[in-house]
């Protein structure tokens, strides 16, 4: 499980997608999640304003596993 280090209150779904390296850039965010399962703390989710916090595990099939510190 990858550990993604924020330093505010929480990140955004998309946010996460581009500081974890699945996407390149912030404009791939919504067609990401339109071709892809996320899975947050076990629940599928694919709103890029998603809030996540310190804590929260995301699992996307194919990328891995992370979780928010």
């Amino acid at each position: 499980m990858t550990k993604i280090n924020i330093d505010t209150e929480y990140i955004t779904l998309g946010q996460f997608l581009k500081v974890s390296d699945v996407i390149q850039s912030g404009g791939m965010a919504k067609w990401f999640l339109g071709e892809y399962e996320v899975f947050i703390n076990g629940e599928q989710d694919q709103r890029r304003g998603r809030k996540l916090r310190a804590g929260d595990e995301i699992q996307i099939p194919g990328f891995g596993s992370f979780v928010i510190v």
